[in-house]
């Protein structure tokens, strides 16, 4: 059994949890907070398990590296922390500790938008110490990036690889997003960290060019960066805070690798505050509130639409539990992974494995053990 440390248990820790318990191959040992306010707290309550499982959060960093776990499952907010958020990732590496993360997304491949320095530093701890660290999630990560590589298997000729990501993000609370990253809610001309020259390269270029790299593709430098914005048409009310008229209400937005000019990878968002708001930009199939298309231009013409939800209905809430859950059911492969940074691409095939009859399975709603 792999000793397990979860660090943090806000929107996506607290499905990790559940998802770390639910695992037959994981014992959880330990559980960090930065909420002073949350040390000593049942994890099982932080969780909003239903009860008590017996073990106590912390913020005490140290005493959980001493704990020696096999891996660490990192699921903290690194958006707005993201050198940060690197160094604590290096530090448990130093530890000799493997880690599984969401984040930050540029180490989804390779890091080089980083500079040469950190991603020496990941692979020179890895070969101390034997550790692995792998960043992944549902987007960027499984829906863009393993998915489409996925379908190009099909293929007998290859034109271009298109990914979206079609989504209503008014039920997605993470303010700091949404507000400071993103914009939403304040003037189309205000100087969003998101819209800033490079930073969509940064984040989500790691996944263009783990497809490139995938299609033994060598991609022209630079990447190619667009966005659209849009205002809101009429008020509204998203979890992560309000959104008047006239704010910024929706954009669309690509990163797209090219080779000698041509198009080959594009990796397109659109992202709405509400349903209703740009009709005309592209839309789920369906009708739904969000999903991830994959069209593969060549011989055959290939297409593909995925969408998920919660139990209850709610596309952000299966967002955060399908990023918690390409995390930890990734877990046993990297610790088994050659050291340094491994992505997608170095990994054997992950599945849920155990997970239809282990040992209990963990809800929203509470654990529930014995079979489901």
């Amino acid at each position: 059994m792999l000793r397990v440390v979860e660090w943090s248990t806000g929107t996506v820790g607290r499905h990790a949890i559940a998802g770390i318990l639910a695992r037959p191959e994981l014992e959880l040992v330990g559980v960090y907070v930065s909420n002073p306010a949350k040390d000593g707290v049942d994890v099982g309550e932080l969780a909003e398990l239903g009860g008590e499982i017996g073990l106590k959060a912390t913020t005490d960093k140290q005493a959980l590296i001493d704990l020696k776990p096999d891996c660490i499952v990192h699921t903290a907010m690194t958006d707005d922390r993201l050198f940060h958020a690197v160094e604590d990732l290096i530090s448990f590496l130093e530890a000799g500790i493997n880690v599984v993360s969401s984040g930050p997304v540029v180490l989804l491949f390779h890091g080089d938008a980083l500079g040469p320095d950190i991603p020496a530093r990941i692979e020179a701890a890895g070969e101390r110490t034997g550790a692995s660290l792998h960043v992944t999630g549902i987007d960027p990560g499984w829906a863009n990036a393993e998915l489409p590589l996925s379908l190009t298997g099909l293929s007998q000729r290859i034109d271009l690889v298109h990914c979206w990501e079609i989504a209503d993000y008014s039920t997605y609370y993470q303010p700091v997003v949404m507000q400071d990253i993103f914009g939403f809610g304040k003037p189309l001309d205000e100087p969003a960290l998101m819209w800033q020259p490079g930073v969509l390269s940064t984040a989500w270029g790691a996944v263009v060019r783990q497809i490139a790299a995938g299609l033994d593709l060598t991609l022209d430098e630079p990447l190619v960066e667009a966005f659209e914005k849009a205002p809101a048409e009429f008020d509204v009310d998203s979890y992560s805070g309000p959104v008047p008229a006239g704010t910024l209400g929706a954009v669309r937005f690509s990163v797209t690798g090219t080779v000698d000019g041509t198009p080959r990878v594009i990796l397109e968002h659109v992202t709405r505050t509400h349903v209703d708001q740009r009709p005309d930009w592209p839309q789920p199939i369906d009708g739904s509130g969000g999903c991830y298309r994959v069209e593969v231009k060549g011989e055959p013409q290939l297409s593909i639409e995925f969408r998920h939800e919660g139990e209850h209905g709610d596309h952000n809430v299966s967002g955060m539990i399908t990023t918690a859950m390409r995390v930890v059911n990734a877990v046993e492969a990297v610790v088994a992974a050659k050291p340094g940074l491994v992505t997608s691409l170095d990994l054997p095939f992950v599945t849920g494995r155990g997970l239809v009859t282990g040992r209990g399975l963990v809800t929203g709603r509470g654990l529930v053990t014995g079979q489901p």
